[in-house]
Order: structure tokens, then sequence, then C-alpha cells
């Protein structure tokens, strides 16, 4: 939901929502206000921003934008609305909107749309009923029915919100393909749809390989090389997350949802990590669900016996082991060290804590605890 409509929405103490409705309806509704004379002197059939009539069960219904063939409105579900009130929300709705066109002018017409489009999320994300299917009115305008890959990108610096809308999309479809569409969200956050093509151009590039590149693999290809190219040439550091192919139209909303939680649980659980990918994460999904009391009396009974686990050293050696899926071999040269040394480490762990991180039921229990110790040190 919108700010301002949740700021209405607390003054009147009551539900207000948005909705859509062909103009004909609205036509018939004033009619019948005008035969009932609830309507207020001086207002046409023809609806205008700030307009208002009363809708069915007693509701208010006033005008925010009109198109073509639909109306959009806010329904007030408070039936004592004095005259005086209706009138104060009218004027605020036209005087709001009004400055807000006025702010838009010089803004083009995809980035109308596509701020249009974020804000419709936004509200739906906001909403404890959201819609899932995008409204007529936004479809119709966009290439929204065809297949895409879904991006998100938050910056971490201030400043960089204030980067232009232009500026993002130039870039964007340099590195990505003309097709892109940018969808501003909340501040530094940003919807990124592009073309499913550049996952068989990824596939293409690696067709020399033995084995066949995963969707998933080439997905991490190409976030990797997008979030290279806009740390360097746009907003610095910043944090990328991807998610399979959609169809919009239908998934917007829901793949904006996981997305947001993609961001968010790498940001929680992998400090130092820029790049995330939902498919990677299903465990650090699993662990925020549970209480933070509950996670902090877990990671203080597991490190009871011990501190070895916080120690710089084993601390990289355990990380990079299972990022490297506990290949004893590949971690070592990834460490540069001898794979001697390596066992060395892991044997030294296994003496002080009992736990033997080349056992799978091991290797688990440690990789819970790191996750935990994370989160619960910084809290």
């Amino acid at each position: 939901m919108s700010e301002w409509i949740t700021q209405l929405q607390a003054i009147l103490d009551c539900p207000v929502r948005e909705l859509q409705l062909p103009i004909q309806d609205w036509r018939m509704l004033v009619e019948d206000s005008v035969k009932k004379d609830s309507l207020h002197p001086g207002k046409s059939h023809a609806p205008a921003i700030g307009d208002y009539v009363q809708g069915a069960e007693g509701k208010d219904l006033f005008v925010t934008k009109v198109h073509s063939h639909t109306v959009d409105l806010l329904e007030v579900e408070r039936s004592e609305l004095s005259d005086k009130e209706r009138r104060l929300i009218s004027w605020t709705l036209s005087e709001l909107l009004a400055a807000r066109s006025k702010s838009n002018e010089g803004v083009s017409e995809s980035e109308r749309y596509a701020r249009e489009l974020g804000a419709w999320i936004d509200a739906q994300l906001d909403s404890q009923e959201p819609m899932q299917t995008l409204p007529e009115r936004l479809i119709a305008r966009g290439r929204l029915f065809s297949s895409m890959i879904p991006f998100m990108l938050v910056c971490e610096q201030a400043e960089s919100g204030r980067s232009s809308y232009n500026e993002l999309e130039k870039l964007l479809r340099t590195f990505l393909a003309e097709e892109v569409l940018i969808i501003p969200l909340k501040e530094q956050e940003w919807l990124v749809l592009g073309p499913v093509s550049l996952i068989n151009d990824a596939q293409l590039e690696d067709r020399d390989t033995e084995v066949e590149e995963s969707v998933e693999e080439s997905l991490s290809s190409i976030v990797t090389g997008l979030h290279a190219m806009l740390e360097s040439e746009w907003i610095g550091e910043c944090h990328v997350a991807v998610s399979q192919p959609i169809s919009p139209a239908n998934s917007l909303v829901a793949t904006t949802a996981l997305l947001r939680e993609t961001v968010h649980l790498g940001r929680t659980f992998h400090l130092g990590s820029n790049i995330h990918l939902p498919w990677l994460l299903h465990l650090e999904r699993l662990l925020n669900t549970i209480p933070e009391l509950h996670r902090m009396k877990f990671v203080e009974q597991a490190l009871k016996r011990t501190d070895a686990f916080l120690e710089p050293e084993i601390l990289t050696t355990l990380e990079t082991f299972f990022s490297l899926d506990c290949n004893v071999s590949e971690t070592a040269k990834k460490l540069y060290i001898h794979r001697n040394t390596l066992l060395y480490r892991l044997d030294k762990l296994k003496q002080e804590t009992e736990l033997d991180v080349r056992q799978f039921r091991d290797a688990v229990l440690v990789k819970i605890i790191l996750l935990l110790y994370k989160v619960t040190k910084r809290t």
C-alpha cells in the first residue's frame, strides 16, 4: 500500500483500499447518486481526479486516475463520513496527484510506466491480501506475457539512490539486452526483467566444455558479471539477486517477494557476499524462521565446550570446505595449503569438538552452528 494511503487510513481509522472500475460502472453510480441527492453539487458524470460518489454498502469512492475505459478509485469503508470530510479528501487527492503529475513532467513514458508498475507491486507486498495477477491497465502497456529473467538490485550507499533511471537503463541495456525492463521499487531497490536469451548466450559461451552448463549455473554466471559491471561503472557496492525465468503477468508479486527475501537472507547469513541465489539459501531460509532467543540458546550450547569454531583460521577453512562441497583436495588448493595441512586442521577440530566435518551428520551440524553464530554475534 502506498505511504499516503496508509497515512489516510490511519487518520480516518478505517480500511482504505484501491480498486478499478469500468467508466460505465462509475457513471451508473453517479446517476444513482444524483437521483438520491447524495452526489456533491457540481460533479459531472465524466470522472475527474478527486471526484467522489457513494458506492455499495455506504462506502465512499474517490477517483485517483482516469483511463480511456476504466477509472482508478480509493474505497473508504466508513459509512459516516461527513460532507466536509469528503470534500477534504477530494481536495487532498486532487492536489497530491496534481503535484505528482507535475513532478513527472519530462519523464519518459517507459519510466512513468515502470514507476507505476513498481508502486503497484509495492502496494501488493504491503497488503494483507495481495493480488498476484497484474491489472489489465499494466499488462496492456508492457511486454509481460513472454518469459523473462528477474533480477533484484539493492544499493548499499545512500547517495546511490539519486542515480537517474535513464543512467541505469542505459547501462543495463548495454550489458543485458535492449529488451530489459527496469522497475523501481523501494528507495535504492530495483526489479530488472531481462530476456531469456541471456541464458542461451551464456551457455553458448561455454559450449567448448565437456559438461553442459545448467540454467542455474548460467544465471549465476550472468549475475556475477552484472554485479561486477554495476560495482565498477555505476553504484559502487550493491547486492544482486536472480531467480529462475518467470511469466511476469502472473508472477511479479511472488517473485519480487522471493528476491527481496533472498537479498535479506544473503545479507544476514553471508556478510561480505553481494551475490545472492535463492536455490543456495534453503537452509538459511529455514533457520531464519527460528525465533532469535532459540537461535542464541542453540549457539551458546554448541560453543559451550570450545571456542575452536571462532578461530579465524578455522572459520575460513570451514567456510571454504563447505563452499566446495566438502572436497578436501579442492579446499586445500583454494586455501593454498598442502592437503596434509588441511587434514591436520580438520583432525584438530575433531579432537577439540568431537565433530568430524568429513562425516555428513557432523558437517550439517557445524554448518548450522556457523550460520547461526554469524547472526547471533551481531545481535
